[in-house]
């Protein structure tokens, strides 16, 4: 995939609530849970479709809060990729935590 410009990385970024930029080449967001298994279920369920496509991201868990980051190294920054992983991590959340 072909690295996105800076203004298609903000447009793209203005869709997706609670994610942000970080160090001009990540989208980082924090997802909260009630319990620490549940936030483990989370991961399991991101780790499942990152390896269904291949696009793998930085997971950090810190008892109820995971931290995801992302980028595409091939193209040595965002890629669309990188956007529909992050809407499918959020729509992973929205289906655990409501």
């Amino acid at each position: 995939m072909e690295k996105l410009s800076e203004q298609a990385i903000q447009e793209r970024l203005s869709e997706l609530k609670e994610w942000r930029l970080a160090d001009e080449k990540w989208i980082v967001r924090k997802y909260r849970f009630r319990d620490y298994l549940q936030g483990i279920s989370f991961v399991k369920k991101i780790a499942e479709e990152s390896e269904r496509v291949q696009h793998h991201p930085f997971i950090t868990i810190e008892y109820k809060l995971i931290t995801v980051k992302i980028s595409s190294w091939r193209a040595k920054g965002l890629t669309e990729l990188d956007f529909e992983m992050a809407e499918a991590y959020d729509r992973f959340y929205l289906e655990m935590n409501f």
